[in-house]
């Protein structure tokens, strides 16, 4: 008697779950190996150059109509626009935007009077500011070199280095 032996059935290699299977796998692959739009980097600032600024023309670097925020430390001119909520319209140091700000750093005020008020006049030479004074000047000065661009130096109206008009 042959008494046929039930054979295991044999699986299709079509059968539904494989074919879920195949097309996941496919699936996978695509999004793995797929076309990516290419890599923008974003627009950095304009080059900035070394200038030779007078007080007049330092005045315009106030942070106002998006305009960079620039300050004189002792004839050096910075770039504090990183800084600009502190240095900018509305900051607590505004005062001193697009200004020559030595005197007021040195007395830490922050008030108006520490300022030159005529832009055509010569330069504060800072020569009566003690030994206190004179230390919390260097301190800012060295805060300002650690953290901002030096981007030129502030001479006076009339000086041979002045930019012509």
């Amino acid at each position: 008697m042959d008494n046929p032996v039930p054979q295991a059935e044999v699986m299709s290699v079509a059968s539904p779950i494989n074919l879920i299977l195949v097309s996941l796998f496919g699936v996978l692959v695509y999004w793995h190996f797929r076309p990516k739009a290419p890599i923008v980097l974003p627009r950095g600032p304009p080059p900035t150059v070394f200038k030779t600024y007078t007080p007049k023309t330092l005045i315009e670097f106030n942070g106002e109509e998006g305009r960079p925020v620039y300050l004189s430390v002792r004839g050096r001119v910075f770039d504090v626009s990183p800084g600009r909520n502190f240095y900018g319209p509305g900051g607590p140091y505004e005062n001193f935007a697009g200004r020559d700000a030595s005197r007021g750093l040195a007395f830490q005020s922050f008030d108006e009077e520490m300022l030159t008020k005529d832009l055509s006049a010569p330069l504060d030479d800072l020569k009566d500011l003690d030994a206190d004074q004179l230390e919390n000047l260097q301190s800012w000065e060295d805060r300002f070199l650690e953290k901002y661009l030096v981007v030129g130096k502030l001479v006076a109206e009339g000086d041979p280095e002045a930019p012509r008009s």
